[in-house]
């Protein structure tokens, strides 16, 4: 999904967690051209995935991961084990909260506040200390809660947004930067159907999915010793139950490198001898330009040595 022309931005289409105005939407702003595309919200992870499997859409942006929470369970899943789609590009968006309300209000006129639990969690501490007799008001989204204000009944005094939103919606800002924990960032990834892998840059990542073959002691070491002994750095690790019963799980794996590679290739193969579930969900840029590091003997002039040398011997 690179960019092109205008009029080849302006024929795609691209689906992402709604309602508009969110941090994936925010997300999905990062892809060049994207703002020429015709982008639709969606009321869930499967539901953008959905679309994107069925040919209505080109891509979806969701979350996979919270420098706080952890990884997105739900699009873990979805990606895995529900569709078979590739992970083409990722973005990150520092996660900040605003307060908001319709109209100019001091703090202390604020009575109820209306947000998605996810983030009231993350304001809490900041409320109980600035707001404390504020009422939490749950909502299906931050985005929600922000566009409820306008309703001609609103659901509550203010809301907790994110800053994108309450722009768009010309709203008060209250006070801002009151998320308790100062710096998260949450990942997003652009998925669309399998087809050309992004070229390597020499900063990338690939996402797989290994089922574990075998509930033992050392089953887990056996498949991360393919990992080690060929220099590939992990960036994530998560172990998920597979759905198929007790003890049975798949594990989520970012690592640093692209397919193309020869190490993290023989890695992937080696792995597949032991686990022929794995899947492949993409190689892709990473977000940060991080260049992964790499030494000498698991470079890709060293395989192409070592190999060309078990040819001499075979044809001596």
């Amino acid at each position: 999904m690179s960019a092109g022309s205008r009029d080849e931005a302006e024929s795609l289409r691209y689906s992402f967690l709604g309602p508009a105005g969110t941090f994936t939407e925010a997300a999905l702003l990062q892809v060049p051209g994207v703002e020429q595309a015709v982008r639709v919200p969606a009321g869930s992870v499967l539901t953008a995935l959905n679309m994107v499997e069925a040919g209505e859409v080109d891509a979806a942006m969701v979350p996979i991961e919270n420098s706080v929470e952890g990884g997105v369970t739900a699009t873990l899943d979805a990606i895995s084990v529900a569709h078979r789609l590739h992970i083409v590009r990722e973005a990150l968006v520092p996660i900040s909260f605003v307060l908001a309300s319709a109209a100019p209000l001091a703090t202390e006129q604020i009575r109820t506040i209306s947000t998605h639990t996810h983030g009231w969690a993350q304001v809490r501490r900041w409320a109980e200390s600035t707001i404390p007799a504020a009422e939490f008001v749950p909502a299906s989204s931050t985005a929600a809660a922000a566009r409820g204000l306008l309703e001609e009944e609103p659901s509550a005094d203010a809301a907790v947004c994110s800053p994108l939103v309450a722009a768009q919606l010309g709203l008060h800002v209250v006070a801002s930067g009151i998320e308790d924990v100062a710096g998260a960032v949450t990942r997003f990834v652009l998925v669309a159907r399998p087809g050309e892998i992004p070229s390597i840059t020499g900063a990338d990542k690939t996402t797989i999915m290994i089922p574990l073959p075998q509930d033992r002691a050392g089953a887990l070491m056996e498949l991360l010793e393919h990992f080690a002994t060929r220099g590939v750095n992990l960036c994530r690790i998560e172990s998920r139950p597979t759905g198929n019963g007790l003890g049975e799980y798949y594990f989520s794996i970012d690592l640093e490198g692209h397919i193309a590679e020869a190490r993290v290739a023989d890695a992937l193969a080696g792995i597949h001898r032991i686990a022929p579930g794995i899947r492949f969900l993409g190689s892709y840029p990473r977000a940060d330009e991080k260049p992964q590091q790499t030494t000498a003997e698991v470079s890709d002039e060293a395989f192409t040595a070592a190999a060309a040398w078990i040819s001499s011997l075979r044809h001596a």
